[in-house]
């Protein structure tokens, strides 16, 4: 079995892709600064001796060096995100987002490891009206996170291009599930509103609510990250990641509402900036090169990530 890096790994998305690289027998080393990510995340049903945690910031190289020694496959997850955080601090947010990448594809080039898997960002298309969103289209970045992101997609092109390093940005499209944070100013939209119904709260909505998402279940990103490792070669291609069904978050609190049985009103506020109007992905490159086809769909996804906050109350 391979040695895989996971960055960010006590975050949503990677402690959910390190459990599961750990089930399938892989040895796994996490490397987190826990400045979002939790310990807790990696409290896991059964215990696994083939993981270790590095506490540590992909700021800083050499400790990036360090994390790398000895690895097969790097899972880059690790970013500072949030739309909004960035257009509060863009200067903090570039130093993770793409000084860190920076770091990590250095380390991974020197280190000799077979591929890095970028979480790249549906963002990076902004708000341009043709749907469904095609990796070919032009990048138009509405926020510092979504220029941020999508330069790490570029330093991922250029160092295949330049040094053979194979790499893969897979472009998430609205991630949900297990494990995600309901409780920060910058949560995404789901936890957020599954938080605020179970508590018998108003969900608070950021314009009129018909702003639509591709929004995808944890488990077809873990899917597609593991797709990503095993294919044959890659060659610092872009991959959209998602369902390829667009909801409008009216339609998701209404689905939340059916399925919690809490029916509170909302609350509509005014839009935040730097947020693309609708998203929609084309996943047709993402099946042709990766044979990826998502397992959960929205409604299933919903169900489940109920259960699991329920349980957590």
């Amino acid at each position: 079995m391979s040695k895989a890096l996971v960055t960010g790994g006590a975050g949503f998305i990677g402690s959910n892709l390190t459990e599961t690289l750990l089930r399938m027998g892989h040895q796994v080393r996490a490397l987190d600064n826990l400045s979002t990510g939790k310990r807790e995340n990696f409290v896991f049903d059964e215990v696994y001796p083939f993981l270790e945690m590095i506490e540590g910031d992909i700021c800083d190289l050499a400790t990036c060096k360090k994390a790398m020694e000895g690895i097969d496959y790097v899972f880059h997850q690790a970013a500072l995100p949030s739309v909004q955080r960035s257009v509060e601090d863009p200067l903090t947010s570039n130093e993770v987002n793409v000084g860190g990448t920076l770091n990590i594809l250095i380390a991974a080039r020197d280190a000799g490891v077979k591929r890095v898997i970028y979480a790249a960002s549906s963002s990076a298309y902004g708000d341009t009206p043709t749907l469904p969103k095609k990796e070919e289209m032009v990048s138009n970045p509405l926020s510092p996170y979504a220029l941020q992101k999508f330069i790490g997609e570029e330093y991922c092109r250029l160092f295949f291009q330049l040094y053979g390093l194979e790499t893969i940005s897979l472009r998430y499209f609205n991630i949900f599930g297990p494990k995600q944070d309901p409780n920060s100013i910058y949560s995404a939209v789901i936890p957020r509103f599954i938080d605020a119904l179970v508590s018998g709260r108003s969900p608070v909505i950021y314009g009129d609510g018909e702003q639509s998402r591709d929004f995808t279940y944890i488990e077809n990103v873990v899917l597609a990250n593991l797709l990503a490792m095993n294919v044959e070669r890659t060659q610092g291609e872009a991959v959209n990641i998602a369902c390829g069904r667009r909801v409008s978050l009216n339609q998701l609190l209404k689905v939340l509402q059916d399925i919690i049985g809490s029916h509170i009103s909302p609350l509509y506020e005014e839009p935040r900036t730097g947020e693309p109007r609708h998203s929609l992905a084309d996943i047709k490159r993402a099946k042709a090169i990766l044979n990826y086809d998502p397992m959960v769909g929205i409604e299933e996804g919903i169900r489940r990530t109920v259960e699991y906050f329920k349980n957590m109350k």
